[in-house]
């Protein structure tokens, strides 16, 4: 007898033994989805390991079923979740639950089916059309030869006639009706035309021979790349040629980009060169559309898969490469178990299945950087933009002058206004940014001091005037907004700080005549407003775009001369030690929207804070002297990429049990804390309160973290928790917040 190791949908983080049934001996493999016995119900599991002997005493049940093939997970796969379960310090169910589509995991989407009806027994149609009383009949069976196949509805129409015509024929045989398996296509009707390679320049030439040589070297040690190239440098075109490399090879390749958002332009550019050998995978797909690119992917019908963090788990068995663009993202980390970087597990997944992963960016993550310079990766630079386009100028506007000069602080300083005029006049486009969205920051009764803030959570309600509610951006509750203050009855109520509604707004004033569209999460609702969009804006029918960070990163317009940086410190200033990389990042990202064409960008810049290091940096397009001021601060305080950083958050609606608790966390791991970590004892988080629950966080730093979190590990599996408090471990946290 034999026996398999089954993990079910539950958060034990325990698998169990289970006897393997004379009639599916063979049929088994690690990564099959199976039905077994579980209490008194059944459930879905997977198979992790086979075993000789069970480790459980007492009986042994055996597997009820084996699912179909398509719910089944690459061994390869299986052993990445057990990487990322002791890594990221969750369960093993977490992990691999992760690893494919609730679509495909759950086992309640099916197939989808198209009846076509077809002309049957030949005798029965000689009959039919040699009665003429029977026109109706003949009309769908003359339509049906001429057409060869048609579904119902297409009949229906063409005939002009009912369903009980249709079903007369078939119960004659002078009908067929057949049903086929169809796929659900995201982007049918999508016009796709196919592209060409384009000449490569030399430091791009000099990064696909790289990549190259790595992948047919599958004996080198190194196997990651850092493509480090400036905006606008042609990294997409090094990625399109280097997949054709894998695919010549008959290697697979996965495309990772930071946000949903990005997807369609990106799945563009890879349709248009590769075809019907793309699948896409992200969770902005309904469930059918997920069963059938994961079905794809998994039987080799296609060699490549875009898409978000999750469509690193697309289940190829010759992977060749991943691509991580925009690697320095923080999009890539999820924000739930199991926490994992997208970045990171690509980079693993990479070393075990041999395969070349190519890290893309114009600001580098210092992770990554830090990696590259000290050997662990390889590196290749873009200098240069592709076509010979010159990078765009940066002004940088003193807003505490300009608010000297003017007697207050407008949203658009006065040398925007003048450039986006000037770009108006000539007809070409401009984006602003401000990574703010809604009308204002917050309500204010300038009678009493009151300000509306969320009951729930530790921050002020945003107005949003258009739908005229007051909501919160961390919990996601709303109430209209007040006409009168809700203290004092007060009606001089004012409204502090601006939004990208806001901008919109003031632009339509300032800009009489002008075409503006704004791109936020509260205008882009569906799949395909963010197409939209775009779409109209490349065509040239937007003059101005407004919007937040999903407008800062991956876009290609030509056309776009101007960029305007509304408020430079926003991100600045948040009590995060990786906030200054952050806003060389965004600046620097969204600097690269300009300029892309035949005539030279400029990028306008607003701040309060012109001397700030991440400010001038971006300014000068200088990321290492940027990254050496930055490492030494955070080397000093034993910072990543420096160190390592683990935290962990406590939850729960009664602050003083959080504190008692998460001293006795602290006291239990006092033997796991060697004398190299350094340890921020517990704290209320920064954002102190979020959904009613408050917060508390321990931040541990070290290079040797494995032995104190296998003890987390353990602790949250095995420890007795209160009921009404949650904990939680974020390793390599990118959000202090």
């Amino acid at each position: 007898m034999s026996y398999a190791k089954v993990i079910v949908n539950l958060a034990l983080d325990k698998d169990f033994d289970y006897l393997i049934p004379q009639a599916l001996e063979g049929k088994l493999e690690v990564g099959s989805q199976v039905i077994v016995p579980f209490g008194s119900s059944e459930r879905r599991g997977y198979v992790i390991a086979f075993a000789e002997r069970p480790v459980h005493r007492g009986e042994i049940k055996p597997i009820t079923s084996v699912c179909g093939d398509e719910s089944k997970i690459p061994s390869s796969l299986i052993e990445l979740g057990k990487w990322m379960a002791d890594y990221y310090c969750c369960s093993q169910e977490q992990a691999v639950r992760s690893l494919l589509p609730g679509a495909v995991r759950r086992g309640m989407v099916k197939p989808k089916t198209v009846t076509y009806y077809e002309l049957g027994d030949k005798a029965e149609y000689d009959k039919v059309t040699g009665n003429p009383r029977l026109h109706s009949q003949i009309r769908v069976l003359k339509l049906i030869e001429k057409h060869r196949r048609l579904t119902l509805p297409a009949l229906e129409a063409l005939a002009g006639t009912g369903r009980s015509v249709i079903a007369s024929l078939l119960k004659k045989g002078a009908l067929n009706a057949v049903a086929e398996t169809v796929g659900r296509d995201p982007y049918e009707g999508v016009e796709i035309l196919p592209s060409r390679p384009l000449e490569l320049n030399d430091e791009q030439s000099s990064a696909l021979k790289r990549i190259t040589v790595m992948m047919n070297d599958t004996a080198k040690k190194s196997r990651v790349l850092l493509l480090y190239g400036v905006t606008g440098s042609g990294k997409t075109e090094v990625y399109l040629q280097a997949i054709a490399k894998a695919i010549e090879e008959d290697k697979e390749a996965i495309v990772l980009v930071p946000e949903i958002s990005l997807t369609p332009q990106t799945v563009s550019r890879f349709r248009e060169r590769f075809g019907d050998m793309v699948s896409v995978l992200h969770s902005g797909l309904s469930d059918g559309e997920r069963f059938d690119e994961w079905g794809k992917v998994s039987s080799g019908k296609v060699k490549i898969a875009v898409g978000a963090r999750s469509a690193l788990f697309a289940p190829f068995r010759k992977l060749g490469l991943i691509i991580v663009d925009e690697e320095h993202e923080h999009s890539y980390k999820q924000d739930k178990a199991p926490r994992y970087h997208a970045r990171d597990v690509a980079v693993m997944r990479g070393l075990m299945e041999k395969a070349v992963v190519v890290l893309g960016s114009a600001t580098p993550s210092f992770e990554s950087y830090h990696n590259a310079i000290t050997g662990k990766f390889e590196i290749e630079r873009l200098s240069k933009r592709a076509d010979d386009c010159l990078m765009p100028e940066i002004r940088v506007i003193d807003l505490k002058l300009e608010s000297a000069r003017e007697g207050k602080t407008h949203y658009f300083s006065q040398t925007l206004v003048t450039a986006v005029r000037d770009r108006l006049a000539r007809g070409e486009q401009s984006i602003i940014f401000l990574n703010r969205r809604g009308y204002a920051r917050q309500m204010l009764c300038e009678h009493c001091g009151f300000i509306a803030e969320c009951p729930d959570c530790s921050v002020p309600y945003t107005y949003h005037k258009k739908k005229q509610i007051l909501s919160c951006h961390l919990c996601g509750e709303h109430i209209p907004a007040y006409p009168k203050c809700p203290d004092c009855s007060a009606e001089d109520i004012r409204y502090s700080g601006a939004g990208t509604e806001r901008l919109e707004s003031t632009a339509a004033e300032l800009f009489k005549g002008a075409v503006i569209a704004r791109m936020d999460s509260d205008t882009m609702n569906t799949h395909d407003d963010y197409e939209k969009v775009l779409n109209s804006f490349k065509k040239g029918d937007i003059d101005i775009l407004i919007g937040t960070q999903m407008i800062a990163k991956g876009l290609h317009f030509p056309n776009v001369t101007l960029v305007g940086v509304i408020n430079a410190d926003l991100s600045l200033h948040m009590p995060d030690f990786r906030a200054p990389e952050r806003t060389f990042q965004l600046l620097t990202q969204v600097a690269g929207r300009a300029g892309r064409g035949e005539i030279k960008g400029e990028v306008i810049i607003q701040t309060f804070s012109p001397f700030n290091p991440a400010i001038t940096a971006a300014v000068e397009n200088d990321y290492e002297g940027f990254y050496e001021e930055e490492m030494e601060i955070r080397g000093q305080l034993g910072y990543p990429p420096e160190k390592h950083l683990m935290t962990v958050y406590l939850k729960g609606p009664d602050t003083d049990k959080l504190s008692d608790f998460s001293s006795k966390i602290m006291e239990s791991l006092k033997t796991f804390i060697s004398e190299d970590i350094i340890v921020s004892p517990p704290s209320p988080a920064p954002i102190e309160r979020i959904k009613g629950k408050y917060r508390y966080m321990i931040i541990f730093r070290g290079n040797k973290l494995r032995r104190l979190r296998n003890a987390l590990r353990q602790l949250l599996y095995t420890s007795k928790i209160p009921a009404d408090i949650e904990v939680y471990v974020d390793v390599d946290a990118v959000n202090m917040m």
